[in-house]
């Protein structure tokens, strides 16, 4: 995936309300940029640190920006939420991701469970359906190689609704697959934040004991733009 239109470097003066980020440019300008992450964001809002944005041209929208990446222990994150799904998506169709082969179609946002959607659903004649649930991992509470990203970042019912779904989904004779797609360039490994969130890792624990299987991803990312990178060591309990 590339961004339409060359990113624009500034420093972070801080993300509130969820959805906005004050951001000084280059040229000493303050903007406030549109912040498309709703979680907590633990770790990677730093004030100061460097930051860039989407430029938007619509004359309908009030925020003139988007914030993209961040720079943090000195690599990237990608803090977009909108971005993951699409990277997955086009990581399977393009054969990148070797245990989603051999499905004829790919479908997104599908209809299933109590009120829920899918992010993407593969199919094939003789083949039980997959449902492949996509979570943005972006926190690392530590430096070095040797620390992993986490998820989640706060605590999350609808997270833990998706793996009880995900788990009936195989218990109805269905694959089911937790994707977790750490944007960042600098994480070899990834863990549960069970200290954040212990029900969540309550419902994983469950959700593999009933056949949901679980990937994660890296990310190979530039100012340019963001794709699917290697398989992430996954540092799980058992």
């Amino acid at each position: 995936m590339k961004f339409e239109k060359p990113l624009i470097e500034g420093a972070l003066i801080k993300r509130y309300k969820r959805f906005f980020a004050d951001v000084t440019l280059k040229d000493g300008k303050v903007v406030t940029a549109h912040c498309a992450n709703s979680g907590s964001m633990l770790s990677v809002q730093e004030p100061g640190a460097r930051v860039w944005l989407t430029p938007v041209d619509n004359p309908d929208r009030k925020l003139k920006f988007t914030w993209e990446l961040i720079e943090i222990f000195g690599g990237l994150v990608g803090i977009n939420t909108s971005h993951p799904n699409k990277l997955v998506a086009d990581a399977i169709s393009a054969g990148e991701i070797k245990s989603l082969k051999g499905y004829d179609s790919l479908k997104r946002e599908q209809k299933y469970g109590k009120n829920s959607r899918i992010d993407i659903l593969l199919e094939s004649q003789g083949k039980p359906p997959c449902y492949v649930e996509v979570k943005n991992v972006t926190m690392k509470r530590a430096a070095g190689p040797k620390n992993p990203a986490e998820f989640p970042d706060s605590v999350t019912e609808r997270g833990t609704k998706h793996l009880n779904e995900l788990a009936e989904v195989v218990k109805g004779g269905g694959r089911a697959v937790m994707f977790y797609l750490v944007q960042r360039t600098d994480s070899t490994r990834f863990a549960l934040a069970a200290d954040i969130d212990p029900d969540y890792a309550k419902a994983f624990d469950k959700a593999m004991e009933s056949g949901v299987e679980a990937l994660c991803y890296g990310c190979d990312m530039t100012t340019n733009g963001i794709t699917i990178g290697k398989p992430l060591t996954m540092d799980l309990p058992g």
